[in-house]
Order: structure tokens, then sequence, then C-alpha cells
């Protein structure tokens, strides 16, 4: 089995799958256990609140699944909402327990920006990080489809794998060793969004 899904209901699950599917890469939306566990890799998907999204995924026992997949050094991305799951924390509606694969917590856009940001934007790779697989053959300075109104804010600026200027400089790619995460759409984001998802079913 190659690339998993994770169905908890959250997300544009259909359209990253095609997204994979379209390019010959072997992908599957699943909620089985064992499927999810014996997968290559694993893409976390999520829309909407923090709090929401983290407590369908805690409903099914899959909040542990991804630690410990993770832990295990299985590659692991998150998109959008994703990538804020990773964080300790999110303010959102409240305070909200993420996974804490990552440092840090999910904050809202300063007041005077327009909220939520949405369309198309650049992300700039940081230098430090820009022989990871996932960007192989992509343009620094690449546009990508942002819809969010909450960021992250990492503890540790180590795992900042790059940045997007709205208003304020803020970390749209983190991640560590076999976990990265992305603020963008990249199945919305046309060829250069595709080839980062095919960059990391190949990594």
């Amino acid at each position: 089995m190659a690339i998993a899904i994770i169905d908890y209901g959250i997300g544009n699950l259909r359209s990253v799958e095609k997204a994979f599917t379209a390019q010959g890469i072997d992908a599957i939306v699943t909620r089985d256990e064992k499927i999810l566990r014996n997968a290559d890799k694993l893409v976390l998907l999520g829309v909407g609140a923090f709090g929401y999204a983290m407590q369908s995924l805690r409903e099914l026992g899959f909040d542990e699944l991804v630690i410990e997949a993770a832990h295990t050094g299985k590659p692991i991305i998150g998109l959008c909402v994703g990538l804020q799951m990773m964080f300790e924390e999110g303010h959102e509606f409240g305070v909200h327990k993420g996974l804490g694969l990552l440092k840090g917590k999910v904050v809202k856009f300063p007041e005077g920006l327009h909220v939520p940001h949405i369309g198309w934007n650049q992300v700039a790779l940081q230098s430090a990080h820009r022989q990871h697989p996932v960007f192989r053959d992509l343009e620094d300075q690449s546009f990508f489809y942002f819809v969010h109104s909450y960021y992250v804010e990492p503890e540790d600026t180590s795992c900042v794998y790059g940045t997007t200027d709205y208003g304020i400089t803020y970390a749209s790619i983190c991640g560590r060793d076999n976990i990265i995460g992305v603020q963008f759409h990249p199945e919305k984001s046309q060829a250069t969004g595709l080839k980062l998802l095919k960059n990391f079913a190949q990594r």
C-alpha cells in the first residue's frame, strides 16, 4: 500500500486522492486502521475549525495512530489545517490540544488584516531546507492557493521550511525529519501543487 489519505470526515479527501491518482500514484482514502498502519505514507487533511478537526480525528483514535506513525519514521504530510494539527495547540474558538509533533501554536491573523486569507500567494523556501525532496524542481517564490484565517506560530524556527507574506511574514511550510505540513492547498494549486504532492509520494 503506497499512500493512505486519512478519512476522518474532514477535508477535500476525494480532490486530494484524484490529485495523486491523476499522476499515476497509488493513493486511497480510508478509515481502515489496518490499511493506515500498513501504508508507506500518510496524508492528513483538514479544513474548518482546528478544534472540530482534532475532535473528529480523536474520536476515531487516529490522533494516536498519526503520532505513532510519525515516531516510527513514516513520511506524513499535513495539508492546510492538517499542518496546524501537527502543532501543540490551536487558539480557535478556545484553546484546543493538537498532535504535538511540532512545538508551537496556531493563532489568528492580527486585527486589520482581511480574513480569511484567500487566493494565490507566494512561498519563500528557506535556504536551510531548500534540498528537501518535497521541493525538488520547485521554484522559490512559487504561487500556491490559500484559504485560512489562522496560521502556525512555531516555537522553534528551525522547523520552518517556507514562509509567506500576508501583512505579516508567517510560516506556511513546516516540518522535521519524516513529517512536513503546508498551509496551502496543493490539490488546488495547479501544476506546482501537483508537483509537490508527487515529490512527497516519491521521496
